[in-house]
């Protein structure tokens, strides 16, 4: 059985449980496979090599996920090949590619968690007791040793998570 946190994490004032493991920098990243089209998946293996930053959202198609991703997309475009950027949902990789298409985001990948949900379990991002599967929201930078460099679980899911933290962490993981 997995292990559940109720608490942590609220939806507009709202405690929700959170499945999988309390992650904190120092820990090993833990494995996934997600989609990343209708026929293809990736694993942790695939994007190992390099520094990875996981910008993690509830859904592309909200208003705070949109800002979300598109703020770290803007600065991800700095660092070049440097880093393999992801934003992971539970968003279908076809629904993903649109957002990114329309809002014309180059700099992340999407992963999708609907393939088999192992990233939201394996990371402690997974929502419990919705009526559909939804990842809380979350930055992970991972670093080149598969080391979990930087994590942040946002406290208020409706909130943004703190750029400058996140985006340090990161510039520190591939010593920019």
């Amino acid at each position: 059985m997995s292990q559940t946190r109720t608490g942590e994490v609220t939806l507009k004032g709202d405690p929700i449980t959170l499945v999988g493991p309390k992650l904190k920098a120092g820990d090993p990243a833990p494995d996934f496979t997600c989609a990343d089209g209708m026929k293809t998946t990736v694993s942790k293996a695939a994007t190992a090599g390099k520094v990875r930053f996981f910008n993690v959202v509830p859904s592309l198609d909200t208003p705070v996920c949109n800002i979300q991703t598109r703020k770290f997309a803007e600065a991800l475009g700095a660092l070049g090949d440097k880093v393999a950027a992801y934003t992971v949902s539970t968003d279908l990789p076809f629904a993903m590619g649109r957002w990114c298409g329309d809002a014309k985001v180059t700099s992340i990948k999407n992963l999708s968690d609907t393939h088999d949900g192992s990233f939201g379990r394996n990371y402690g991002v997974l929502i419990q007791g919705l009526a559909m599967p939804l990842l809380a929201r979350a930055v992970f930078v991972v670093d080149a040793a598969d080391k979990i460099a930087y994590v942040e679980i946002v406290p208020e899911i409706a909130q943004e998570p703190n750029y400058e933290g996140a985006l340090s962490a990161l510039k520190a993981a591939v010593g920019a």
